[in-house]
């Protein structure tokens, strides 16, 4: 029985309720205070409760994090860059741990995480040597909830609707998609002492990811300024001719207009258990697991001949065209495009502490992501006889027909008039060379990791706590594209039937209304649209793909990375100068072998008979292995003085390294056959080969200073500075490598294009501002309101050259000049702002959200052969707003993209157009139960 308790005496003190902060400010609190305990320069977003990050993934959380910047698409933020350097630049880890990713670069799609999941999000902007290895620019670290720190009870289930604006376009809309999540976490006491948490979630989504666009070729070309060519392509008049004063324009392969109506569902997993036995030992097991699949019916109408019959130019200095008359060919294509994505990643780690003062920690973890694309492609092309062989107006004569047409860009979209007597949406018109395409691409990337670190505590010294570690890893990439090409050619009779009727029975009705309608200056909107899977049935006979499964390419990839790393590192505490100081300094050493496996075309040298040669393709294939590697020793410091109570100034130094992209570590080499073409040696027939990648590759390796004064007035305020400087040691270049090639007894030397490290030296500089503030002073109901500002400006003189059309190193060792001006560093913005305004009036919260980044050069995964491309400006403002309805019901609506900015590309110079892609405004409401 309870004893009665005594009442309080009179005048004794009485203790009051301590006041719960919650909502945005609460999360703004907790990033306040975690930046100012870090031991690094960093920015940390934290939620108290599980699904409270205030954002619908985790990009969006990120982005409004301090010098985070975004690559946005339709589903909104997704891979990121820090402190306007490219997500290539960036490490994230998991848990502490490396994941990995199905698109084969270093990057995160964050897509795969639900936000719902992660309760902390931190950007380490300064290194420090028990950080894993791998980001100049910063590293990310997402976290899960630990069930034991979490410390009470919880189930929780949310639910959100989510609805696509440029869904209702299509007449066949997928409507309105979901999103539901539920967690469970809890702890349990036993009677020996011993504790035991778990936390359980599950997430599951389905939505529609419409887009529509104006689009070109990846593949540019310089032609003669001087120079018509009525019925051919542009001459092309090379570089050294252009820099001796030779006028020149860029025209693309092709001019497309696209329409895409996705959809796409996810369904995510975690579970995570701490036990704790005793006090001297604690286990942590977590095992994450996400299966994304999404599908996409594509159509096109291409212009898929933008080179030929060009007059009546009008070109800036720059190549860069405004107007232009042509001839080109004309295609509808009808794509069924499906992707599944599977992560499963998780890991186990054993804690001991046998005493106070030291605590010793194993960790195993494994990441595992596959990602399989299949495509089912049908092209048909529009020809000078119909599907009744009567004569389609606007189309001259030839094999294949060509329509004349105009080109202005005018307005936001360059404006296309084809001659009025062709009409695009004539479905009798496309009975041309049609082409039917299948192909399965597979990525597969896995991680198996183990680390070791034991951590001392003396009892006194300057140094608080010694570390150190080691840490061995194994990355396994393996690339297999398989594709199968099937043309049918009108001229012969057989496939003239298959082309009528496959044209006649999958004509369906253009699916979508007011195509790019948002976009000044579009001139086509709607085409002779065709079913695709129909299409691609009619020709072949099944919706099955035909592939060989044991076909190979040479553009497949297969390599193993093997990773060991050692590291010391001492966290003290001091006076220096008069003033208290904390940080950590340390030394981390990092040893990386690469082995890559590439495949190579058997050819065979055939003899014309009139001293001329062509090569055949034999069907076999051969496989050779290459090997390299590195080694690299990254020292850092890290001090933190605190000049008064509120007030800390950081310091830091470090060497940091980014490897190459791991797909680029590729051995293909891809040897383009024309079987029909004559040569006069076999030098002059291998003229045309290219590398899938650089074994050899080496990573990206930086000297870095940041300085940083923070000030934090009270729980609710801080405002901070910081200036960083970073000297990159190497770049990347194209460069014409000689290879010897032994055909039938023949050997000759050629030269194949292929991307170096050179030892060139570029820097950049930066300063980032951020504050944070709560009007608490303000009369109620106003003393809710509080904002976040944050901006980084960064200047750099890297340079990347244009594959094709930059800079390049001979084989002899002089420089082929540029034509167009080099790109910077991928993912680099100069500047990148985003702010928010928020206001608490008790159970509702709003908060708006504006996020802008300038213009920036962003690479193409994996694919070294791909020109310069850019992004232009962009802003996005979305609004969040939640109202507690009593504390276990709350009720939610976010809005995004509410500008409804399409992002505008440019390639292979910026301000020369290469695309506009629109994706709508997009809205999530949702409600949410906890028990």
């Amino acid at each position: 029985m309870a004893q009665q308790a005594d009442p309080p005496a009179t005048g004794a003190a009485t203790t009051l309720d301590q006041v719960q902060v919650t909502g945005i400010r609460e999360s703004m609190q907790s990033s306040i205070n975690k930046k100012r305990d870090d031991t690094v320069i960093s920015d940390v977003l934290s939620a108290e409760d599980i699904g409270d990050l205030p954002a619908p993934s985790l990009a969006d959380a990120i982005e409004t994090l301090t010098g985070a910047a975004s690559t946005r698409d339709k589903t909104g933020a997704s891979e990121i860059s820090i402190r306007g350097l490219g997500a290539f630049l960036s490490s994230t880890n998991f848990n502490g741990r490396e994941i990995t990713n199905g698109s084969g670069d270093r990057s995160v799609n964050f897509n795969m995480f639900p936000a719902e999941l992660i309760n902390t999000v931190a950007i380490y902007k300064t290194q420090r040597a028990d950080i894993i290895e791998g980001g100049v620019a910063g590293t990310i670290g997402l976290e899960t909830v630990k069930p034991l720190e979490y410390g009470k009870r919880s189930v929780q289930m949310d639910l959100r609707g989510s609805w696509a604006e440029y869904d209702k376009k299509y007449k066949d809309d997928d409507g309105i998609g979901y999103r539901g999540t539920a967690s469970y976490i809890d702890q349990f006491e036993f009677s020996n002492g011993g504790k035991l948490g778990v936390s359980l979630g599950i997430q599951r989504l389905e939505g529609s990811d419409p887009e529509e666009s104006i689009t070109s070729g990846s593949t540019w070309y310089a032609c003669d300024g001087r120079v018509n060519v009525a019925n051919a392509n542009c001459t092309e008049p090379g570089a050294a001719a252009i820099a001796a004063g030779t006028p020149y324009y860029l025209v693309p392969s092709s001019r497309i207009y696209r329409l895409k109506q996705e959809r796409n569902d996810r369904q995510s997993e975690f579970a995570a258990v701490q036990w704790r036995p005793n006090d001297v030992v604690e286990v942590n097991v977590d095992v994450e697991h996400t299966d994304r699949n999404w599908y996409e019916n594509r159509s096109d109408l291409s212009l898929s001949n933008t080179r030929r019959g060009i007059v009546d130019r009008q070109v800036d200095d720059n190549g860069v065209v405004r107007a232009l008359s042509g001839s080109t060919s004309i295609d509808s294509t009808s794509n069924r495009y499906w992707r599944n994505e599977e992560y499963t990643g998780g890991g186990l780690n054993l804690i001991v502490r046998p005493s106070p003062a030291w605590e010793l920690s194993t960790d195993l973890s494994y990441s595992h992501t596959r990602r399989v694309d299949n495509e089912r492609a049908t092209r048909l092309r529009a020809n000078q006889r119909d599907t009744a062989n009567a004569i389609v107006p606007g189309i001259s004569s030839g094999t294949t027909g060509y329509v004349n047409y105009d080109w202005a860009w005018q307005g936001e979209v360059p404006s296309v008039y084809l001659d009025p007597a062709f009409d695009p949406g004539n479905w009798d018109a496309y009975t041309g060379a049609a082409r039917v395409t299948s192909s399965e691409t597979e990525n597969d990337h896995q991680i198996r990791a183990g680390r070791f670190d034991a951590s001392f505590m003396p009892e006194d010294g300057f140094f608080t706590r010694i570390k150190g570690g080691l840490r061995a890893s194994q990355a396994d990439y393996t690339l297999r594209d398989n594709t199968l090409v099937t043309d049918y050619d009108q001229r012969i009779a057989g496939d003239k039937a298959s082309i009528i009727a496959a044209n006649r029975g999958c004509r369906t009705a253009f699916p979508q209304k007011d195509f790019m309608d948002a976009a000044s200056g579009n001139t086509i909107s709607e085409w002779a649209y065709f079913d695709p899977m129909c299409l691609y049935q009619s020709f072949r006979g099944t919706s099955d793909s035909l592939l060989d499964p044991s076909m190979q390419d040479p553009n497949n990839v297969d390599i193993t990375e093997k990773t060991r790393s050692l590291y010391l590192l001492g966290e003290f505490a001091s006076e220096w100068f008069g003033l208290p100081v904390t940080g950590n300094l340390g030394v981390r050493w990092v040893k990386t072998d690469v082995r890559s496996e590439g495949v190579r075309t058997g050819l065979t040298v055939v003899d014309n008979g009139d001293g001329t040669i062509r090569l055949q393709p034999t069907g076999d294939f051969t496989t050779q292995t290459f090997k390299a590697g590195n080694d690299k020793l990254l020292p850092s410091v890290n001090a933190s003085f605190e000049l008064r109570d509120d007030l800390l100034l950081r310091v830091a130094g470090y060497r940091a390294m980014s490897r190459p992209d791991i797909s680029a570590l590729g051995a293909g080499r891809t040897i383009n056959v024309n079987g029909d073409a004559s040569f006069g040696n076999l030098a002059d027939a291998l003229d045309d080969i290219s590398a899938s990648g650089n074994p050899a590759a080496q990573p990206l390796m930086s000297w870095n200073g940041d300085l940083s004064l923070e000030w934090y007035p009270n729980p609710d305020t801080l405002l901070a500075a910081a200036v960083y400087w970073k000297q990159f040691n190497g770049g990347t270049a194209t460069a014409l490598v000689d290879e010897t090639y032994t055909l039938n007894g023949q050997s000759v030397t050629v030269p194949v294009r292929q991307q170096v490290t050179t030892d060139e030296d570029s820097t950049l500089t930066g300063m980032e501002l951020s504050a944070t503030h709560r009007f608490s002073y303000l009369p109620q109901p106003f003393d809710g309101m509080g904002f976040k500002v944050s901006y980084n400006y960064a200047d750099s003189d890297y340079e990347t050259q244009d594959s094709r059309l930059g800079e390049q190193l001979a084989s002899d060792g002089s420089v082929i000049p540029a034509i167009v001006s080099p790109a910077g560093l991928s993912g680099f913005s100069r500047h990148v702002l985003s702010g928010s305004l928020y206001w608490d009036v008790g159970p509702f919260n709003i908060q708006a959200i504006a996020k802008f980044r300038s213009k920036y050069y962003q690479d193409f995964t994996g694919n070294t052969a791909q020109q310069n491309r850019y992004y232009d400006d962009n802003t996005s403002v979305d609004l969040r707003a939640r109202y507690r309805v009593n504390k276990n019901l709350s009720l939610s609506l976010e809005l995004m993209n509410i500008t409804n900015e399409p992002r505008v590309a440019y390639q292979p110079s910026y301000g020369n157009f290469r695309e506009v892609v629109s994706y709508g405004r997009r809205a999530f409401f949702g409600v949410r139960y906890k028990f």
